[in-house]
């Protein structure tokens, strides 16, 4: 991405442009101490005088009220706040214009003048002045509003930091201190303030006696400063000639190299990728590692009507944006590009997916597909969609899923194909905050899996259509700082701590969590900080942005994913054969899971056998020496942990004396009793069990219902035996007449 600057033959203002503010993609409002506000129109180059001001209102920052907040706050996110002071001379730092508007020298800094009144003014955009309020003594230097739109802060030369309601009525001053605050900005939670005070940096959370956190930012004192609520990374700039990215725990992420003059003005764009950096004469963009872009001779592939406002390349198709329509294009054919009208021009993000694409602006999220064709648009209560990104939303081609901002912990989760909550509604909930999500891309819709990594550095994976249920949310790690799933298969990729792991097959947790750690592929990965993000995870590369900006390309072995190919088709032979060619255990382990997973006990035999867990292959054995396919079954998600679920398959199936007897072998005494209380069958079984069990610790009976259902009870284990062995040939029977009523194409 490269900045377009365009200079006016005439320039409108008469005097310096001292703030601007976007209202769309194509419009904005320029300030000046001409008195004027003045709109501009990107797209017919036009511009209009919205009001003059009076002649002592000397025009200093500008703030639009947050546009994201629903229908019933549009009115008053149609206005705007402008801060100002009653004498030009106590202008301490000019904004410099961000895109068109030219700059001016940086005026000298001055002290506050005795006698200056500073106001704040809550205008319309029609430019209609709704209300002013003496709000310092001095100028107001800046005015912000918070995320919610429910409070204002100012800040000025008399070095107070004031909270106000939205009407302009004085709540609070949150702090105060001896020297003018030039700049302030809210937390991503509106909770925090972030101001400057000389040298320092300061963020002040709003409740009372909550710790202050400072540090000392610049060598110079700090002009501007912004907070992004998507990365929650602080720029600030200063009269030391540099910028400088820090993250919200004052820890620094970049230094710039002296400038030949002061910073002030410094930007982030919406989607926290971008920021832009101006000072005298010059204007720089960069992205959010502080890196400045050096392409300057790109070539124009492809031409567009409109400016671009964002693009995405993936599964074949590029998709772009501009500040009024937004093209599909397929790689098949780049000369005829779908094309369809937004409905707002601010896109901050575009996700994809195999089937179709995600678009999001300043107040919705819409699906579409690679047609154009509109297909949903999910939502739920309080969704804020400006402070989206793609580490909090994720997409797969069933399946969307939005981490929650009011309450980090929640993930919402939603059908793709009609925008509605998956299941019953509910929503997926973690015990810590949650930082980044990843949807997995293949597999039915029933088996997706998605993983996040929470505010411990967690890696967590859990099943979005079972959350709630017995299923639940699994550690696969510690210490990930950033994750992907690859796109063709369900293959998870992350840097621990300093190394890169790769999780070939992930489900094993859910399979045999014992051999999880034979089924990865880790390698050193210092060279990369602590601040290096995965970028993508295509075919068998893995491209990593590291902190330094620097895009780093790691190659991975082919055969994993030629092995989850395989078994997606059941191609068991092809899959035994490519891990005996490979010879590596990490494919054997994937092998036993995914075949236990899918019930090929014998590929999973002989799986496990290689890798040599003897006790499994013994085990896997006596389940397919069992009687019926219903036993069968229930004992291989035996075998995987899924105890609840054994349990219904052999109930379903009429196998009761199946049932308790696995809870016996897993001396689940309060559960066995139970269903055989309940059938009315085997309660002396349970009891014989029971004996031996205590008979073999030498201990004595305690257990009230134990000691109830025995009182009179006499334990003949020949009895028992041969119910045993009447239940096993009756099963059988029933499985052998299942088999003879299939084959002669007859119901059982």
């Amino acid at each position: 991405m490269r900045l377009k600057i365009s200079l006016l033959k005439e320039p409108k203002h008469q005097e310096l442009v001292s703030c601007v503010g976007w209202t769309t993609a194509e419009e904005l409002y320029s300030c000046s101490d001409d008195h004027q506000i003045v709109k501009w129109n990107l797209l017919t180059s036009e511009t209009t005088q919205i009001v003059k001001l009076p002649d002592d209102i000397y025009p200093i920052d500008f703030h639009w009220f947050p546009k994201s907040l629903g229908v019933k706050k549009q009115t008053q996110a149609e206005s705007f706040v402008l801060t100002s002071s009653d004498e030009t001379g106590s202008h301490l730092v000019a904004q410099a214009s961000l895109v068109l508007l030219a700059s001016s020298n940086p005026p000298a800094l001055a002290s506050q003048s005795a006698g200056i009144t500073g106001k704040f003014h809550l205008i319309s955009k029609l430019g209609r002045v709704e209300k002013s309020v003496e709000a310092h003594c001095g100028a107001v230097l800046a005015g912000r509003w918070n995320y919610e739109g429910t409070a204002l802060v100012t800040v000025g030369e008399d070095g107070q930091i004031k909270i106000w309601s939205k009407t302009g009525m004085l709540r609070s001053t949150l702090a105060q201190q001896g020297t003018p605050v030039y700049s302030v900005a809210w937390g991503p939670d509106s909770e925090k303030v972030l101001y400057t005070a000389g040298k320092q940096l300061i963020i002040k959370p709003l409740q009372p006696n909550a710790k202050v956190l400072q540090w000392k930012a610049h060598d110079g004192i700090i002009l501007k400063v912004d907070w992004n609520s998507v990365n929650d990374l602080i720029l600030s700039a200063g009269e030391d000639c540099k910028y400088k990215v820090w993250d919200s725990y004052s820890r620094p992420l970049y230094n710039s190299q002296p400038h030949e003059h002061p910073i002030t003005s410094v930007a982030w764009a919406p989607d926290g990728e971008l920021f832009a950096v101006g000072s005298f004469h010059t204007l720089r963009l960069c992205d959010k590692t502080g890196v400045r872009n050096v392409l300057n001779d790109a070539v124009d592939l492809l031409e567009f009507r409109d400016r671009v406002i964002k693009a995405s390349f993936n599964y074949a198709h590029l998709v772009v944006s501009t500040s009024l329509q937004c093209y599909v294009f397929s790689t098949k054919n780049w000369n005829t590009p779908i094309i369809f009208d937004l409905r707002e021009g601010t896109v901050s993000l575009i996700l994809q997916a195999e089937r179709h694409f995600l678009l999001i602006d300043g107040s919705s999220i819409y699906l579409h597909s690679y047609e154009g064709r509109f297909i949903s648009s999910p939502k739920f209560p309080g969704m804020r969609t400006d402070i989206l990104n793609a580490q909090t939303v994720s997409l797969s081609n069933d399946t969307i899923a939005i981490r929650d901002k009011a309450d980090e912990k929640i993930i919402f989760l939603f059908e793709a194909s009609t925008g509605k909550p998956l299941g019953d509604g509910k929503f997926l909930s973690h015990e810590n905050e949650i930082l980044e999500i990843a949807l997995d891309q293949k597999g039915l819709t029933n088996d997706r899996k998605i993983a996040f990594i929470d505010k411990n550095r967690d890696l967590c994976i859990t099943s979005v259509k079972r959350f709630g249920k017995e299923e639940q949310i699994i550690k696969l790690g510690t210490m990930v700082h950033t994750l992907a799933w690859n796109d063709t298969c369900n293959i998870l990729c992350g840097l621990q701590d300093t190394r890169f792991i790769m999780w070939y097959y992930p489900n094993t947790v859910y399979v045999d969590r014992d051999i999880l750690p034979k089924t990865l592929y880790e390698r050193d990965a210092s060279e990369f900080s602590k601040n290096s993000h995965i970028v993508s995870f295509v075919g068998n590369q893995v491209t990593i942005r590291r902190a330094d900006g620097s895009l780093v390309h790691i190659s991975i072995s082919p055969y994993p994913a030629i092995l989850h190919e395989y078994v997606s088709s059941s191609k068991w032979e092809d899959a035994v054969r490519l891990c005996r060619f490979v010879k590596e255990q990490t494919m054997w382990a994937c092998l036993a899971a995914m075949a236990v997973a899918n019930g090929d006990m014998t590929t999973a035999e002989i799986a496990y056998a290689a890798i040599g867990e003897i006790d499994k292959v013994q085990y896997i054995n006596s389940i397919k020496n069992l009687p019926s396919k219903e036993s069968k079954m229930a004992h291989i998600l035996l075998f995987s942990g899924n105890i609840q679920e054994a349990e219904i398959v052999l109930l379903q199936a009429g196998l009761v004396y199946q049932a308790i007897q696995i809870n016996i072998n897993l001396y689940n005494w309060e559960r066995a009793l139970e269903l055989a209380v309940k059938y009315k069958t085997h309660v002396d079984t349970v009891l014989a069990y029971r004996q031996k069990f205590l008979e073999t610790f030498g201990k004595q009976e305690t257990n009230k219902r134990y000691l109830h259902y025995a009182e009179g009870l006499q334990i003949d284990w020949e009895k028992i035996k041969a119910k045993i062995e009447m239940e096993i040939t009756k099963e059988r029977e029933q499985s052998s007449s299942s088999q003879s009523s299939k084959s002669m194409g007859l119901k059982p």
